[in-house]
């Protein structure tokens, strides 16, 4: 289980990333969900509550994720209820429970970049964006890509596009990890796919969107997916059997989307 010695509540950001920066080993609370997940102690552990961060605003434009946002949030907002056929809601609904999901934080779940995240694969199709303290605003894509960081995520931002969108996932129980995620989207004919769980982290398929934005068959494109991808076993789940995932929810996602209004 992973500890600190001390736990600071800033009352800005820019106290906060002061704190964070102040020691090596100084690290972001987030909602504090996965701390049984590392052994690691710490000295002190920022904890962003009081930075007003706990917000959903809509714009004409764009849906603002503030980092302190927890997915239950994300499960009952009626921005994200519309948007992308609902796609964020559907991500994040069968993680666990209600009252686990109370506590789990936008802010923790991005900036984690956890493989095992089903968030991320729903953000990445759709395009969004994290905003970062230090960093500034990075496409989501990108950022996945960026090694670790000293910085505060302060808000995730989605595009408000007219688009259709579908998550899917594989587990073994309910209350486990995914084995493997899959989310797609289309936009003007524009298709993004991206596959978590790898177990590594949520990626884009790029060459599965090419394959359907030159239309060809779904199945093409599923295939691609599974091919284009890297995948690894662990006690979950073998490569041989995520690469067979992938291709099965690609296609299911895909058909998905194709049939939603």
């Amino acid at each position: 289980m992973l500890t600190f010695q001390k736990l600071a509540q800033p009352q800005s950001l820019a106290e906060a990333y002061e704190i964070l920066t102040a020691q090596k080993n100084n690290f972001l609370l987030g909602g504090g969900a996965f701390l049984r997940l590392s052994s690691a102690r710490r000295s002190t552990a920022v904890d962003l509550s009081d930075c007003n961060l706990s917000y959903i605003k809509e714009t004409g434009a764009e849906v603002c994720l503030g980092a302190m946002v927890t997915l239950r949030d994300l499960e009952l907002n009626p921005s994200l209820l519309q948007l992308g056929c609902g796609v964020v809601p559907q991500a994040v609904r069968h993680i666990i429970g209600v009252q686990f999901r109370q506590s789990v934080t936008v802010g923790g779940s991005v900036f984690g970049r956890f493989g095992f995240s089903d968030l991320l694969p729903a953000l990445l199709v759709l395009g969004a964006s994290v905003h970062l303290y230090k960093g500034g605003i990075v496409p989501l894509s990108q950022f996945m890509e960026q090694p670790p960081q000293k910085d505060i995520l302060t808000q995730v931002v989605i595009p408000k596009a007219s688009c259709r969108a579908s998550y899917q996932q594989m587990r073994t129980s309910c209350s486990d990890f995914p084995l493997l995620n899959v989310a797609a989207a289309e936009m003007n004919g524009s298709w993004k796919i991206a596959v978590g769980a790898r177990p590594g982290r949520a990626a884009l398929a790029i060459q599965a969107a090419a394959c359907l934005n030159a239309g060809h068959e779904p199945e093409e494109a599923a295939r691609l997916a599974a091919e284009e991808l890297s995948f690894s076993g662990n006690n979950r789940a073998t490569e041989a059997y995520r690469r067979q995932l992938c291709e099965a929810l690609t296609l299911r996602a895909v058909k998905e989307v194709l049939t939603c209004k």
